[in-house]
């Protein structure tokens, strides 16, 4: 059974910085393709950013530019360091781990990122 505890949330004035963490536990970590998805009040959870064991990743064209998100295997972590936030980034945030063969998705808690303008 595999776990996901994201931390790193809170808040900050746009313009700021915020970096979010995501512990895995569980086995397997390097065949997960990990992800960061947000779900903001009313609307629907979208990917935000996502990464795959060779480090290969893929960005929400919001978000290109401003953050990025990386792994390490050693570790089981997966973060997602945020930039230039912007009221608009204001949601919760998901820590994912989607396995192709399955397929299985395991969701964390989520972490609140409120941004002020």
């Amino acid at each position: 059974q595999v776990q996901l505890v994201e931390s790193g949330g809170g808040l900050v004035h746009a313009g700021g910085s915020l970096r979010l963490s995501c512990a895995f536990s569980g086995s397997s970590f390097g065949i997960y393709r990990m992800g960061w998805y947000r779900q903001a009040p009313g609307k629907q959870r979208d990917l935000v950013a996502s990464i795959i064991s060779d480090k290969s990743t893929n960005y929400a064209d919001s978000v290109k530019g401003r953050f990025t998100i990386s792994r390490d295997n050693g570790k089981n972590t997966v973060d997602l360091q945020m930039n230039s936030l912007e009221p608009e980034d204001t949601a919760v945030y998901f820590c994912n781990a989607y396995r192709l063969l399955g397929p299985i998705n395991y969701w964390g808690k989520g972490t609140l990122v409120t941004v002020s303008s």
